[in-house]
This record gives structure tokens, sequence and C-alpha cells, in this order.
């Protein structure tokens, strides 16, 4: 009797996992947008010092539970020589964050390609795209306007799927509900496309 209402309970109570990509370029704030994410929706999560952070090598993992739903992110290194690892994460995930430095104008162009070669890769089809263009609170961030300006050019490649451009201070935590809250959206929408990923998995 006992194992039956566990099972139940178990089954009852399970969150449907979901697992999103962080990408963009290094030094785009990936890292400590994952922190402020953590920081604001795990009430036990102990944050690392934000101004400690260091570009990424490699991968960094984080979680939260949103409602019915848990998050499983992965950041992966925005440096070159990384970004040709990311499409193996791509088979796997139910939406990608992409994240743009929107106040080092020199590296819009080159965030922009890189953007158009992981959006090009068919294992991205029909998945949710959030792009955030991070460090809004400086002044000399390209503002949203200009921003979707320069993406708009991927717009065919971008193709059929939930899309999003939305500001954001990373540093300050400006834009993480309103981020987390699309995606939520977007995943649940997308569920016949890319279902969640078993629990016990």
């Amino acid at each position: 009797m006992y194992t039956l209402l566990s099972g139940l309970y178990k089954h009852l109570t399970q969150k449907d996992q979901y697992y999103i990509l962080i990408l963009g370029l290094d030094n785009a704030g990936k890292t400590t947008y994952l922190e402020q994410t953590q920081t604001r929706f795990n009430k036990n999560y102990k944050p690392t010092n934000l101004a400690r952070i260091t570009a990424t090598v490699g991968l960094n993992i984080g979680k939260i539970d949103v409602g019915k739903m848990t998050f499983n992110f992965w950041d992966l290194g925005g440096q070159e020589e990384l970004q040709l690892l990311w499409d193996k994460y791509y088979a796997e995930c139910h939406a990608v964050v992409y994240m743009i430095d929107s106040a080092e104008t020199s590296r819009l162009q080159e965030s922009l390609e890189s953007f158009n070669k992981m959006i090009c890769n068919e294992h991205l089809n029909g998945v949710p795209l959030l792009v955030i263009a991070n460090k809004q609170d400086l002044e000399e961030s390209v503002h949203i306007p200009d921003i979707k300006t320069v993406f708009n050019t991927s717009a065919q490649k971008i193709g059929q799927r939930d899309c999003s451009v939305m500001a954001a201070s990373a540093l300050k935590g400006d834009g993480i509900d309103e981020g987390i809250e699309w995606l939520v959206k977007c995943v649940a929408r997308n569920k016949h496309n890319r279902p969640p990923t078993e629990p016990d998995q």
C-alpha cells in the first residue's frame, strides 16, 4: 500500500524537465544571467560573487523550478574555439537564450555571425529563441530597436518559431523574470514539437 501511495505522490509532484541553452559570445554576461536567475528562483541558492565571475571554459550548469516545470540550464563558453561544441547540445534542448553584449558595439557583427551559424542548425528547428540584449544599464549600450535592426537580417533563418528580443541587465537582475516567464509559455506551447524529458532520466 505504501509503495502504491508513494508512487502516486511521486507522479503527482514530479515536474517536466526542460533544457535551456545559454549561448553568445564570451563576455556577453551568460554566467551572470544564470547566477541571477538561480538567485531569484531558488530560495536557498548561494550565489557566486558576480564580481568574481570569469570566462566560462566548457559548461556551467544551473537549475530552477517554475510551477510544474524544471528548467535545466546549460551555459556554454562563447570563445570562438568553444562555439564548435555548441551543436552537441542542440538536439536535446527545449529553448535557446542568446545573449548579446549590447554595450560592445564593435562585436555586434561578430555576435550576429555566431547567431546565424547557430540558428541554421537543423536540430534547432522550431525551438523557441529568446535574444537578450544585455548590459542595457550602461550608457553606451545599443537600444533594442537598433539591436532588432541588426538581427532582423536573420529573420528568414529564424523561421517559424517563438522568438523575442528583450532588454536586460544581468548584473542588476533586470529583465530576468520577464525572460523566464516568456520561456515558460513558449516551451509549453512547443511541447508537441519537443516534449519535456522524463523526470527519471
